[in-house]
């Protein structure tokens, strides 16, 4: 049987919604947002699960690496397309955000984002010692070249 699940990711909880083929709802949950928690109650569907969808966001590149690692059948949505149909949807939370991804996902008619897998990115730390090096060069080079005149 085959089934679609998406995710409304935040900061503390993730929204899962599954449904079946024909788009009827089969469980929906609250899970902690680890990955761990979202793959163990993935598991339960791993079955018939064809597609999990989640929208991109602050937390989606680690949450796509996290969850593709444990064979999870990410597809990633553009939010701003996901959005226009989330904007139909007669109540905003995150469950009934969950329920229109799913439908989404189910449906097919989304564009898949590509992530990059986060190794050729900087950590914040480094970022900021380079600028701060780099700001510094100036003066450490006059300083350097002054002693000897």
């Amino acid at each position: 049987m085959s089934v679609f699940a998406a995710l409304d990711v935040s900061q503390e909880e993730t929204a899962i919604c599954v449904v079946d083929r024909d788009g009827g709802l089969l469980a929906e949950a609250k899970v902690a947002t680890c990955p761990d928690a979202i793959a163990r109650w993935l598991a339960e569907w791993a079955e018939g699960l064809e597609r999990v969808g989640m929208e991109t966001g602050p937390l989606a590149v680690w949450l796509w690496n996290a969850l593709t690692a444990r064979q999870v059948p990410l597809v990633c949505l553009d939010a701003r397309h996901a959005s226009g149909v989330l904007k139909m949807m007669p109540n905003k939370t995150d469950r009934h955000d969950a329920r229109g991804l799913a439908q989404i996902v189910r449906t097919g008619w989304f564009k898949p984002v590509q992530l990059e897998n986060g190794e050729g990115e900087i950590s914040p730390t480094t970022a900021a010692k380079t600028a701060h090096t780099t700001s510094i060069l100036p003066t450490l080079n006059a300083n350097m070249r002054r002693p000897m005149r």
